[in-house]
C-alpha cells in the first residue's frame, strides 16, 4: 500500500515539474543570439554601400560647425573625392565629400583645395578726386564677375526625382548656353526642362552662418526673369545687400572703428553697420559692398560652418532631414538612394568647375 501510494506522489511530482518547465521561456543557450536579433543584426552586416556613393553614417552626437573638421564622427565617415574641372581661375580640383545622420538631421563635410582666399567682393575705393567707385571686372558684360567676387559652393538635389536625365547627367542636365540672351549671358542659363531641384548655394562673403536655400525650376530666360530657372526659398527676414546708396553713387556704410580699409572681410554686419563718414576716408580707401545678416525661414534651413586654410576650404553643413518646404529635397525614405551635383566657384560669380555627372547619397542603417 506503502508502495503504491510513494509511486502516485512521485508520478504527481514529475507532472509538476513538467507542467513548470512548460510555462518557462525557452532562452538561447549561452552566447547566442535571439533569433529575431541574429536576423536583424545580419541584415545590417549585410549591407554593403553602393560604389561610388557619399555614404551617410550614424551619429548620436551632431558636430560643431566651425570648418576645423575635428569632430570624431568625421573620423568613422567614409570620404568620396569628386573632381570638378572647366571653372574659371583655379580651373579644377577635388571636393572631398562625407556624411552622418542621426535622427533630425543630415550632416556633410566638403574640403576642396583653393590657392587663394576670395573676399576682396566688388568693394567701394575712394577716388582722388573724392569720390568712390567699385571694384568690376572689365570684361562683365552683366552677372559675369571672375576677377571680384568670393569663392562659393552649391550643391543640387533633383526633389522626388522629377528633373529627366538628372541621376545620369547631375545638374548639366540644367545647364543651357544657347537662346536669344547668348549675348547678355554668354555662360547661359539654369533651368529645368520639368521638375524642381532643391539648391544649396554656400557663398563665403554674402552668408553667416549658412548655405542659402534656394531652388531650380523650368522657368526660361526673359527680360522679365533674368536669373530663369534659379530662385531664393521664401524667407522672413536677413540676408544679404548690396551697401550702395539709393543712387548707386557711394556706399551707405561703414564698418565699426578699426574696420579694415582694405575691402576685407569683404561685408559688414548689419548689427555693426554704421553711417559712413565720408571724411574718414582717404583715396585708396575700400569699403565692402555688402550688408548682411542672418537668414530667418525656409530659405535659412540649413546651418553651415567653414574656414579657408592653407590652400583649403573646410565647410561643414546640417539641415534637417524633412523640412516640410515644396522647395526643399526631402529625406523621408533611408532606405532610398539621393542623387545630387555639386560646383565650385573660385572667385567666380557663374562660371563653376563641375562634375558632368551626379553623386548619390546613401544612408548607412
Amino acid at each position: 500500500m506503502a508502495s503504491k501510494r510513494f509511486v502516485q506522489i512521485l508520478a504527481l511530482g514529475l507532472l509538476f515539474v513538467l507542467l513548470l518547465t512548460s510555462c518557462m521561456p525557452i532562452q538561447a543557450p549561452a552566447g547566442e543570439m535571439p533569433a529575431a536579433a541574429t536576423e536583424a543584426a545580419a541584415e545590417e552586416s549585410a549591407w554593403v554601400a553602393p560604389e561610388d556613393a557619399v555614404v551617410a553614417v550614424p551619429v548620436d552626437a551632431a558636430p560643431v560647425l566651425d570648418g576645423m573638421a575635428d569632430d570624431a564622427i568625421w573620423a568613422g565617415a567614409p570620404v568620396l573625392g569628386v573632381e570638378v574641372d572647366k571653372g574659371a581661375n583655379m580651373g579644377s580640383t577635388v571636393v572631398n565629400l562625407q556624411a552622418a545622420y542621426d535622427a533630425d538631421n543630415l550632416y556633410m563635410l566638403l574640403s576642396w583645395a583653393d590657392p587663394t582666399e576670395s573676399f576682396v567682393r566688388s568693394p567701394w575705393v575712394k577716388q582722388e578726386d573724392g569720390t568712390w567707385a567699385k571694384l568690376k571686372d572689365p570684361d562683365d558684360k552683366g552677372g559675369d564677375n571672375n576677377v571680384y567676387y568670393e569663392d562659393k559652393l552649391a550643391m543640387i538635389w533633383n526633389i522626388g526625382e522629377s528633373i529627366p536625365k538628372f541621376k545620369g547627367m547631375g545638374c548639366f542636365t540644367a545647364c543651357h548656353d544657347d537662346g536669344p540672351d547668348a549675348e547678355v549671358k554668354p555662360y547661359g542659363n539654369k533651368y529645368t526642362s520639368e521638375g524642381m531641384g532643391d539648391i544649396w548655394h554656400w557663398k563665403s562673403v554674402r552668408n553667416v552662418g549658412q548655405m542659402d536655400d534656394q531652388y531650380l525650376d523650368s522657368t526660361q530666360y526673359s527680360t522679365d526673369t533674368p536669373e530663369a530657372g534659379r530662385h531664393s526659398d521664401p524667407k522672413d527676414s536677413g540676408g544679404y545687400a548690396d551697401n550702395q546708396t539709393e543712387d548707386k553713387s557711394m556706399p551707405m556704410y561703414m564698418g565699426p572703428e578699426g574696420y579694415p580699409r582694405d575691402g576685407a572681410p569683404g561685408y559688414i554686419l548689419d548689427e555693426e553697420k554704421l553711417p559712413l563718414d565720408d571724411t574718414l576716408f582717404v583715396a585708396g580707401d575700400m569699403i565692402p559692398g555688402i550688408v548682411k545678416s542672418p537668414i530667418t525661414g525656409d530659405r535659412g534651413n540649413i546651418s553651415a560652418g567653414w574656414k579657408w586654410a592653407d590652400g583649403v576650404w573646410t565647410l561643414e553643413l546640417s539641415r534637417p532631414l524633412v523640412t516640410g518646404s515644396e522647395f526643399d529635397v526631402q529625406f523621408e525614405d533611408l532606405a532610398m538612394p539621393y542623387y545630387f551635383g555639386v560646383a565650385v566657384f573660385d572667385n567666380a560669380q557663374v562660371r563653376h568647375a563641375y562634375h558632368s555627372s551626379s553623386q548619390e547619397l546613401v544612408f548607412q542603417p
